[in-house]
């Protein structure tokens, strides 16, 4: 969902809670949004925020994971380099 959008949701929500328009503006807008949710179109587009979501999260998960085993080889090196007689000051 893009700024725009997030901006026009929020906006309506904004409307329907704080609107002294009374029963009868409300129901309107709540038959208008039932029909608006329920389309075809909104429910693609739904699925596809949705997926694109996903393949970010994968996609952030496997950096994660790339960058865990890195860092896990650079430790075993440097272990391995430690036990091997050589030394090394700290603090100099």
């Amino acid at each position: 969902m893009g700024m725009k959008t997030g901006l026009v949701v929020g906006f309506g929500i904004g409307y329907v809670l704080g609107s002294r328009a009374g029963r009868q503006r409300y129901e309107e807008l709540q038959a208008w949004w039932g029909r608006l949710s329920g389309s075809p179109a909104m429910q693609k587009a739904a699925d596809n925020a949705k997926s694109l979501a996903g393949g970010a999260g994968r996609k952030g998960m496997e950096a994660v994971q790339g960058g865990v085993t890195k860092v896990a080889g650079a430790v075993k090196n440097r272990l391995g380099d430690e036990g091997s007689g050589t030394e090394y000051a700290v603090g100099t």
